[in-house]
């Protein structure tokens, strides 16, 4: 069947296609529907960005944190920081004794010697105890990348907030460490803690107690839904005696593929954080 149909002549003003609507309206329908459909296409491209596009705005403050889809994220380290940090300041003294020069002795007035030791609740500021916080030992199931950093000066910045308590250098640590030639796991060893109590008074830096970071996660898995347990354990050795204390903080998190799985696995009363 031919495509056109000619009344008076192929390009008149009679040409029609063969179902009998007349060609300029038939052009006229199509450049309708293409611009319908670019404007549809440009409309689905300004709101879901083009692939190679990123977009980004400033949170308040008091802005709820993201709730990560594959791992922890903001919404679990950050209370789990504060709340560990809180429990554990909380229950320490805040006057222990402090570490001298290993064995100097100051001579009195009258002959007499005695230890350059710190009286108990002394140091740089009156009733104030250094706290050494070593380190973040992560033996959780996800690995913590630019978090573990972020945690830590976390941390070591609400001890510094304390009335009670002060932290020592990040980097006095790194420095007693390299110098001493321990790793932080082997300063439970009383010689260890000497060794390293003496490098860091040697910079400056008496110390009082040692604090550690312990990290774990438990995982539960239902089908394609999962459960893990945080657990943010903060752990305060007496340097001079060996006693310790331990405060820890968790938050419990479902991962699931849809959204339906939350209140399926979950219960209806779930929130999303």
């Amino acid at each position: 069947m031919s495509l056109f149909r000619t009344i008076s002549g192929f390009g008149g003003a009679g040409t029609r296609f063969a179902d009998g609507q007349p060609i300029d309206k038939g052009v006229a329908a199509v450049n309708r529907r293409r611009m319908l459909l670019w404007l549809a296409g440009a409309g689905i491209a300004s709101g879901t960005g083009c692939a190679k596009t990123r977009y980004a705005h400033i949170m308040k403050s008091d802005s709820i944190d993201m709730v990560g889809s594959h791992d922890a994220g903001a919404a679990v380290w950050n209370p789990l920081v504060d709340e560990s940090v809180a429990k554990l300041l909380s229950r320490c003294p805040p006057s222990v004794q402090q570490v001298g020069f290993g064995g100097a002795m100051l001579e009195s007035a009258n002959g007499s010697a005695t230890p350059l030791v710190s009286e108990a609740g002394s140091g740089l500021v009156s009733g104030v105890s250094t706290v050494c916080f070593v380190g973040i030992e992560n033996k959780s199931a996800e690995e913590l990348n630019d978090f573990k950093d972020q945690i830590y000066e976390r941390i070591d910045s609400q001890i510094n907030q304390s009335e009670s308590f002060r932290s020592v250098s990040r980097r006095m640590i790194d420095a007693a460490l390299l110098e001493t030639r321990l790793r932080p796991d082997s300063l439970f060893l009383p010689g260890n803690r000497e060794l390293f109590a003496a490098s860091l008074g040697r910079q400056g830096s008496p110390v009082d107690t040692l604090m550690y970071a312990t990290i774990t996660s438990g995982t539960t898995d239902r089908n394609h839904s999962t459960q893990r347990d945080y657990l943010l354990t903060l752990e305060m050795v007496n340097l001079h005696t060996g006693e310790y204390l331990k405060e820890s903080a968790t938050i419990r998190k479902g991962y699931h593929k849809t959204r339906a799985g939350k209140w399926w696995n979950f219960g209806l009363g779930q929130g999303d954080g």
